[in-house]
């Protein structure tokens, strides 16, 4: 709920990034910001937990098959180059649209902020239901 009304009260700035080069608002490098990105991406459990309920029915364990641990490698290549395609487009077409209609990237700001505060406030109330 924090997230959602924080951001809310000061929603970003569309193009606040561009007006400063190649350094970002916050004073950093794009490739730091980038390894900032994928450092945080990287540690975040939620990513592993969900490859790793996926990934088994995928195995092959018997039959004249590569091992398990090199099907493991090849399906985990597999789903990071997914990943980064999908993120990347995304991305690009974010920055491309949101970038040039400002009103739209308050609107998605301002959703966004809702959707948290709102999942926040379902969740608490669900947890005092369930006290």
């Amino acid at each position: 709920m924090w997230l959602g009304w924080s951001v809310l009260r000061r929603p970003g700035t569309p193009g606040a990034a561009a007006q400063d080069g190649p350094a970002t608002a916050e004073g950093g490098s794009r490739a730091r910001v980038f390894l900032r990105g994928a450092t945080i991406s990287g540690l975040n459990p939620k990513g592993l937990l969900l490859y790793l309920s996926v990934l088994p029915q995928f195995l092959v364990t018997r039959g004249a098959h590569l091992p398990v641990p090199v099907q493991t490698v090849v399906l985990g290549l597999l789903h990071m180059a997914c990943c980064a395609a999908v993120y990347l487009t995304v991305g690009v077409a974010a920055r491309a649209v949101l970038g040039a209609r400002p009103a739209a990237a308050r609107a998605v700001t301002r959703t966004s902020g809702a959707a948290m505060l709102g999942i926040g406030a379902f969740l608490l109330v669900q947890r005092l239901a369930l006290s």
